[in-house]
């Protein structure tokens, strides 16, 4: 008890010389100093994001019928994107590699690679997939399962939305650098029966890596200024999308992911971006994460390990594109672009 009112003698003296050097500085002339003004920035305006453009860029791809490895509708919607992002003042780089797929052909693949303020340092990455599956594999397909699907949605509408952003760019952008990364040959990946045993550790990385193999080119070829995060758009556009906060993009890149999902929900697109972990994605984020060492978040549709019921059908066609899923996602990607919010 002795000790317990010692203490409290001594925070009292405490307390009252403390109250009288803070009463002796304000009594002080000379400790009148102006106070600092507190300058508030500007709000950013944030350019409406164009749903109908959008849309018709995906209609655009879908047109030139599948765009896979190897065919002539991929060799024309490639010339088609250089042509468009170069048209909007980028600087475009055709990032040229073979692609070895898991069945042991060999084709030529391109990432499109587009600059918006090249010799900025302070930039980041926006990209999606281009290409289209080769095969109609779903369990849900009911016919034509080994031909080619169109990719409206699974390759189609993440670059709808980015050719979209760049437009929008091209007539008052910010001073932000952004690399836009088309991805090819992400979706040649190995999907027979059976999966190799888990135990097997050389074989299930082997069926892994058979997926996003243009991302992991882009990875180990890196060139200019390094990026400081990234954000990956992948089923972007169906109806009744829901964009959950995804394994991966959570494990790499925790603040990123929050960060983007809680400007969404703070713009009133809380319906599309699900405020909750689920699923888990190999994606080309996973090797832009694991090789680049760039964090890279993915916006990708899917509910629990499920993707739509159209994914690599072929129902995934324009009938199932809805041009409010595109802006959710397109104005979501224009607030991040010109706020500049998640490099802090």
């Amino acid at each position: 008890m002795n000790s317990k009112r010692t203490i409290l003698t001594g925070l009292l003296i405490l307390a009252v010389l403390s109250a009288t050097v803070i009463l002796t500085c304000k009594n002080d002339p000379s400790s009148d100093q102006p106070e600092t003004p507190v300058v508030e920035k500007p709000a950013v305006k944030v350019p409406a994001f164009n749903r109908d453009s959008a849309f018709a860029y995906v209609q655009k791809q879908v047109d030139f019928g599948p765009r896979v490895l190897g065919s002539e509708g991929h060799e024309n919607c490639k010339n088609w994107f250089v042509e468009k992002m170069t048209s909007y003042g980028l600087e475009v780089t055709e990032q040229n590699f073979e692609a070895e797929v898991y069945t042991g052909e060999k084709f030529p693949a391109t990432n499109v690679i587009a600059k918006y303020k090249p010799d900025n340092p302070n930039r980041i990455i926006l990209a999606a997939h281009w290409d289209t599956r080769h095969i109609a594999d779903s369990d849900l397909s009911t016919f034509d399962q080994e031909e080619p699907i169109l990719g409206a949605d699974d390759g189609g509408s993440g670059i709808g939305v980015l050719i979209e952003v760049a437009r929008q760019l091209s007539l008052n952008g910010p001073e932000l650098g952004i690399d836009f990364v088309f991805f090819d040959a992400e979706d040649y990946g190995d999907s027979t029966e059976p999966e190799p045993d888990p135990a097997d550790k050389v074989a299930v990385e082997k069926r892994q890596n058979s997926w996003a193999i243009g991302a992991q080119y882009y990875a180990k070829n890196l060139s200019g200024h390094r990026p400081k995060y990234g954000i990956l758009l992948d089923m972007v556009g169906a109806s009744g999308a829901t964009f959950h906060k995804e394994d991966v993009s959570m494990y790499y890149a925790p603040g990123l992911t929050n960060g983007l999902w809680s400007t969404a929900r703070k713009m009133g697109y809380g319906a599309y971006f699900i405020n909750k972990q689920e699923g888990l994605a190999w994606d080309d984020h996973y090797f832009i994460n694991t090789i680049a060492n760039i964090p890279m978040v993915d916006i990708i549709n899917m509910k629990g390990q499920k993707f739509g019921d159209h994914w690599h059908t072929h129902n995934d066609n324009m009938d199932i594109i809805d041009r409010n899923v595109l802006r959710a996602v397109g104005q979501v990607i224009l607030a991040v672009v010109y706020r500049d919010e998640l490099s802090n």
